[in-house]
């Protein structure tokens, strides 16, 4: 018997051994450079905390807390134009004509050190285009930082310096910021740095459009402010919102004003949304962006009494996408969601705030009301843009995509019914360059600076890394040939 007992006793441990084995490496493969990096989350328990401030001793603290932790924020910006000349293109041949023009100009804002080993986040609008790009700590040393990733939907980006003795900031919970509760912006406002002003959250999930209004953003901005009155002024952006416990709650972004100085209004993105932007960028070198599959639109007077809704609470689904997230798991038009997993949602800005905190391949529950009052919950597999749930890196994008465009092979029909002998096709077109330049999705890009295009990686590579003019031979649907050229 204590035999038996003894060789079963080995057999499960021997079985053990290589259970536990790969699990440790199944935790291993799931590790992320942003989790070994990112020291904020582990700092956030440990802030010093006096109580609400009622003696400023809270402001005190907070400020204190948080001034190393801001850093400002230079740029030098040199943009590129190309003008074609027509007279010359006519003696000597389409692209011989281009003349390229360089504007310089510099710019400046705030950043935020979330992370010992040099990671800063700031706004995207404020490296955006910058040939050269300085850090200066609020010990007034200077750095050369480097860009790890930008993402315009959210107007967040992430830099990265080499220097010493940072001091990351503690990351709070905006979901947990209240209306009416202190914070703290700090920023660089006019060029004078560490400057800190105080206000109350008035508003959370506000969409003022501020993304979207901006031409060369993505096609699906995520606007889901924190708005607060405390004073912002052109430099504060990228800057700190803290709370009172000198916990990030959000990155200073935009101010509401006709004269491009502070009015009473300001805006800040979500810490909890740049979190999850931040650690995308970090981790895979852009944003792993998951959808629903669904068009949504804010529940209005007009909307409720249109489709005869009980109330204007939760967030109407306008249409579904075809075999996206959503309609594999059921849903319908007309429908209502009224919560994700446990959180209400009235807004289309608090849902796009959830949904997008999360990445291809995550499941989510919706609780949703039917046309018919009835209520289901749903449990959806979110996709990205193209409808997988697996995660990409920024070198496979890379491959297929460039300037908002992404691209696919001529086929052999193509070609013949075309008279071409190459050429790649525009799959999709979102705001950028290649849109601002008059390109269309089904235009085929034949010649790219006077050399033949021949495939979807040799396109990618050159326009990704173009600097300077870019001359492109275009023909449309139809067979007409154009010409485009336009500066990066």
């Amino acid at each position: 018997m204590n035999n038996t007992i003894k060789y079963l006793g080995i057999g499960f441990l021997g079985g053990m051994i290589p259970f536990a084995f790969g699990y440790i490496l199944s935790v291993q493969q799931y590790d992320s450079l942003s989790d070994e990096v990112i020291d904020g989350n582990r700092l956030a328990h440990q802030v010093s905390y006096s109580g609400m401030p009622s003696d400023a001793t809270g402001f005190v603290e907070a400020s204190e807390n948080t001034i190393n932790s801001v850093v400002h924020v230079t740029t030098k910006v040199v943009r590129t134009q190309v003008q074609r000349d027509p007279f010359y293109e006519f003696f000597y041949g389409p692209g011989t004509g281009n003349r390229e023009y360089k504007q310089y100009g510099s710019g400046s804002g705030s950043g935020v050190i979330v992370s010992s080993e040099g990671y800063i986040v700031t706004n995207n609008h404020v490296i955006e285009d910058a040939a050269e790009i300085e850090v200066i700590l609020n010990d007034n040393s200077k750095y050369t930082a480097t860009v790890i990733g930008t993402d315009p939907s959210t107007d967040i980006a992430v830099l990265k310096i080499d220097a010493p003795n940072l001091k990351p900031i503690p990351l709070g919970n905006s979901d947990d910021l209240h209306i009416g509760e202190w914070v703290l912006a700090v920023g660089n406002p006019f060029n004078l740095t560490s400057t800190v002003t105080a206000g109350i959250v008035s508003a959370k999930a506000r969409n003022i459009n501020l993304l979207s209004d901006r031409s060369r953003t993505t096609a699906v901005p995520i606007e889901s402010f924190i708005q607060t009155d405390a004073a912002v002024n052109p430099g504060n952006s990228g800057g700190a919102l803290v709370n009172i416990k000198g916990e990030l709650v959000g990155i200073n972004t935009a101010i509401a004003s006709q004269t491009g100085s502070y009015s009473g209004y300001s805006f800040a993105v979500p810490v909890n949304l740049v979190n999850k932007v931040m650690r995308d960028l970090i981790d895979f070198g852009i944003v792993q962006r998951a959808f629903l599959g669904v068009q949504i639109a804010d529940i209005n007077q007009e909307l409720k009494e249109k489709n005869n809704l009980p109330s204007t609470k939760g967030v109407f689904i306008a249409s579904v996408t075809e075999d996206g997230g959503a309609d594999k798991a059921g849903i319908k038009k007309d429908w209502v969601i009224m919560k994700v997993g446990t959180k209400d949602v009235n807004s289309v800005a608090e849902l796009q705030e959830e949904i997008g905190k999360r990445r291809p391949g995550d499941k989510v529950s919706l609780t949703l009301r039917t046309n018919e009052g009835e209520t289901v919950i749903k449990e959806i597999v979110l996709r990205s843009a193209e409808g997988e749930t697996s995660l990409k890196s920024k070198a496979e994008i890379s491959k297929t995509s460039a300037l908002g465009a992404t691209f696919i092979e001529l086929t052999a029909k193509e070609k013949k019914e075309l008279n071409l002998m190459h050429g790649v096709k525009v799959k999709t077109l979102e705001p950028g360059k290649l849109k601002s330049a008059g390109i269309a999705e089904g235009d085929i890009i034949t010649v790219v600076n006077q050399k033949p295009c021949e495939s979807v990686e040799q396109l990618t590579a050159f326009l990704n890394a173009a600097k300077g003019g870019v001359y492109l031979e275009i023909v449309g649907p139809s067979g007409k040939k154009e010409y485009v050229a336009f500066g990066i």
